[in-house]
């Protein structure tokens, strides 16, 4: 249709032509300097007609050329390119670095600029060549625009992990929030692994609660994270019995049913003296879920209301009548209130239960209290035997 159409143009025209040379009997004198040049009209608008379709086929000419140029080197860059991609999958750092820097120096498009950067940088990584790594970084950063950003400032946050620089690798992360919207769930795991590093607690628990919400993300690993910061944020709290209280009052319903967090608590009330505090929490707790630990340490910090301690764990042996650990307790409270045969009668009926080496010391001394030396070397002899069971 289209060559119908030009041949229509042309037929049009080439009549045209024909009927204005003949009626036009008029002529084009030229005058250059000391010469003169007098053409009839009719041959000036043929030269005219064919100086222009001449430049006019010169101009395609050269266009074709250039296009082609182009097309030849922008599908050399993305055979480059892909052939970098492949290298890095197949761990051959050195070719990837290569490939990809001549495929940037190739490439006119920002996002193959970005792409091509972003594995040379990762492969001089690879290859701990960290001065070129931040050459290509650069190079990315001055050419790219503002949609490739997000790719160049994650790669270069992950890099500056890798390298243990986590102050940088936070900054160059909080460039990208900087632009708002809504972010990545694997940018928000790469500031949890920087804060993590960093020992930002605080910070580390606020991004679990949020990858919580979103369900590709591992909620039992997210339990964990908030587990661990909680433990950590005890410890710096430990050394203050206000902050320590303040700290343990925000805590979820579910968190205070955490008897391992139970547990971080009262030893860390402990250290400050604070029975009373600890027995509360573990007393708290082990009405919700049964712990061993809790019920050893029950017995490790002992105050003026120890008899209350007796009739308090006397209740829970009601529901765990066989528990060694509850009943070694027992023995060492009563032991604590001068009430000796309820003593022996517990740690003999703990060590009846399962035999230990900390129950065998604790009778051993009960008994050296009542001058019964025999029986006391006898439960030494058989706690150290215990003990040497264990090591070897």
């Amino acid at each position: 249709m289209r060559l119908i159409l030009w041949l229509l143009v042309l037929l049009t025209a080439a009549v045209a032509v024909a009927f204005a040379a003949k009626y036009n009997d008029g002529s084009v004198l030229l005058v250059m300097q000391s010469h003169r040049i007098e053409l009839s009209l009719n041959i000036f608008i043929m030269l005219l007609i064919a100086t222009f379709l001449v430049f006019y086929f010169a101009v395609r000419l050269l266009l074709g050329i250039f296009n082609f140029n182009q097309r030849h080197r922008h599908n050399k860059a993305e055979e480059m390119m892909l052939a970098s991609l492949k290298s890095f999958f197949e761990g051959n750092y050195v070719a990837a670095e290569k490939m990809a820097g001549l495929s940037l120096k190739l490439t006119d498009s920002a996002i193959n600029k970005a792409i091509n950067a972003i594995i040379a940088a990762r492969s001089a990584h690879k290859l701990e060549k960290f001065i070129q790594q931040d050459q290509y970084i650069a190079i990315a950063a001055k050419d790219t625009t503002t949609k490739e950003r997000a790719m160049l400032l994650v790669t270069q946050s992950e890099l500056l992990l890798e390298e243990g620089r986590y102050e940088a690798s936070l900054c160059t992360l909080q460039e990208l929030y900087s632009s708002g919207g809504l972010q990545q769930t694997a940018v928000l795991q790469l500031e949890l692994e920087i804060q993590q590093q960093l020992k930002n607690w605080d910070t580390v628990l606020e991004l679990a609660c949020l990858l919580e919400k979103r369900s590709p993300f591992n909620q039992q690993r997210v339990k964990q994270l908030r587990h661990t910061a909680h433990l950590e944020n005890i410890k710096i709290n430990a050394s203050d019995s206000r902050l320590l209280s303040k700290y343990w009052r925000n805590f979820s319903d579910e968190e205070r049913m955490d008897s391992r967090l139970a547990v971080a608590v009262a030893k860390a009330y402990m250290s400050q003296c604070d029975c009373s505090a600890a027995h509360r929490i573990i007393e708290q707790c082990v009405n919700i879920e049964w712990n061993s630990e809790l019920i050893t340490l029950y017995a490790e910090c002992l105050d003026y209301h120890v008899s209350r301690q007796i009739e308090c764990a006397e209740g829970w042996l009601k529901s765990q009548p066989d528990n060694a650990s509850l009943l070694w307790t027992l023995g060492k409270l009563c032991i604590h209130c001068e009430l000796w045969g309820k003593a022996q009668n517990y740690l003999e009926a703990s060590l009846s239960i399962e035999p230990d080496q900390a129950t065998h010391l604790a009778l051993a001394q009960l008994h050296e209290k009542l001058g019964q030396h025999e029986l006391a070397m006898d439960h030494y002899s058989k706690g150290l035997k215990l003990t040497l069971q264990q090591l070897g």
